[in-house]
């Protein structure tokens, strides 16, 4: 396969992991599903919904609950049986699930549709889009096709919170939810064909030629040769748990303020919310494109560190703004925009590093192991969040919450040992001081290491 034809099938297959993404993305639309629902609770009437508005929330944490465990289930299926059947199963599974909730007003049915279906069906598609994507590039572009992936998901809900929004005025919740579950179903289907892992044997273009280049760079190579730990032997670490304590607090905050955002907004904007999910998600998607490329240049401890600490501010600053008996619609979508690009930023920088320290071969079922605390974050806090928000009429104990666990765990990232990072750096020391390469050609040795 020559260099042109292995560049472009890198290029496909990347391309429909983010198409397959931009679908399963709906997730991060449902606080404008919630709204119709509690409006419907509101109204009342025959064929109205009637749940307790504390529970509004319920089937986006189960959903995201679900999500996350069966992750482990789905990267075990990609592991073995490959991305493109991994895919189809996760069409099917979304499709059904809100093709059962557009027949549905029961708790227990959306409960089930969307928080366990629904849910399930993200896990394997979203399981299969990002691993055949970065195996056909060199380990120093990881994060950034990481980013590119994953960003798909972010940047769903541009189009999809107007789309829902357009539907839902026109034709009602249920007939959305039937719409949706048609068109990923398609989508996700469609797109599984294109998603091929590289041959046996196969390495990437430009890690062969600076490998081969020189017995340095052939000796830096093997310091750098991935162990492969299976997910027993990596949960045997120290630094599992403080990525999987990390994944909690970042995947946490930001889901509570995505599965919010259109009711924080609806004060500021009235029925122009839907604006505020659709340009939060062009933070969220930019965060990931952005945290993956800048992680591949400045390490994903540091850039974590920063990530973490912003957002801890950012929520802080929540508390002023939302709390504001007129809140300024600038301010908030500002915030929304900002909110998002953290908390997508954790989404680029996690699956690159569990790449980094646990290798590829077991990448599926490893990264489902660690993406578990995503889940229980965006369960936990957003159900607390829903609870007090509905005891207190305020969002500000929920942002309080959230700003201190943000600051705990900016002290934790320096807790995390990357081997592969204090190699490459004391790499770079002993080959200049042989004289093999320059202190300054710190590419060179990122593609090598």
């Amino acid at each position: 396969m020559d260099h042109s034809s292995v560049e472009n099938k890198g290029k496909i297959v990347t391309a429909a992991g983010t198409g397959i993404n931009l679908a399963l993305g709906v997730l991060y639309t449902w606080s404008i599903f919630k709204g119709s629902i509690k409006q419907s609770i509101e109204i009342g009437g025959a064929g109205s919904f009637q749940w307790d508005m504390a529970s509004l929330n319920d089937p986006y944490a189960v959903c995201c609950l679900v999500f996350a465990f069966t992750m482990i289930l789905a990267g075990k299926c990609q592991d073995t049986v490959g991305p493109r059947i991994t895919a189809l199963i996760g069409g099917i599974l979304v499709g059904v699930g809100f093709i059962w909730i557009s027949q549905s007003t029961a708790y227990v049915s959306w409960v089930l549709g969307f928080g366990v279906l629904v849910g399930a069906g993200i896990a394997f598609g979203y399981s299969s889009a990002t691993p055949p994507a970065m195996k056909w590039f060199p380990p120093s572009q990881t994060g950034k096709i990481a980013g590119f992936v994953v960003a798909g998901f972010g940047l769903a809900s541009v189009y999809i919170a107007p789309l829902a929004k357009y539907i839902l005025n026109n034709w009602g919740l249920q007939t959305a939810m039937l719409f949706f579950g048609i068109a990923f179903f398609l989508v996700v289907s469609g797109l599984s064909v294109f998603l091929v892992n590289p041959p046996a044997g196969y390495i990437p273009e430009g890690f062969v030629d600076r490998r081969a280049r020189t017995a340095a760079h052939a000796n830096a190579r093997k310091k750098f040769e991935d162990k492969n730990y299976t997910a027993t032997e990596m949960m045997r670490t120290p630094t599992f748990w403080i990525l999987w304590v990390l994944y909690f607090i970042g995947a946490g905050a930001g889901l509570m303020v995505i599965g919010s955002v259109a009711g924080m907004a609806k004060q500021s904007l009235g029925e122009n919310a839907f604006l505020a999910v659709a340009i939060l998600a062009v933070g969220n998607a930019g965060g990931r494109i952005v945290a993956g490329i800048l992680s591949d240049k400045i390490g994903r401890k540091l850039t974590m560190a920063v990530v973490f600490s912003v957002q801890s501010l950012l929520m802080f600053l929540a508390i002023t703004i939302v709390s504001a008996n007129t809140s300024s619609a600038v301010l908030l979508v500002f915030l929304a925009t900002m909110i998002g690009f953290n908390y997508g930023a954790n989404l680029a920088l996690f699956p690159s590093f569990t790449k980094d320290l646990y290798g590829i071969k077991h990448f599926g079922v490893n990264y489902g192991v660690v993406f578990s605390a995503w889940g229980v974050g965006g369960f936990v806090l957003s159900r607390v969040s829903q609870s007090l928000v509905a005891g207190t009429g305020s969002f500000s104990s929920s942002f309080i919450a959230a700003g201190v666990l943000l600051l705990i765990g900016t002290g934790l990232v320096f807790c995390i040992r990357d081997e592969k990072e204090l190699m490459r750096k004391q790499l770079k020391r002993e080959l200049a001081q042989k004289g093999n390469v320059e202190p300054a050609d710190s590419k060179e040795i990122a593609e090598v290491a």
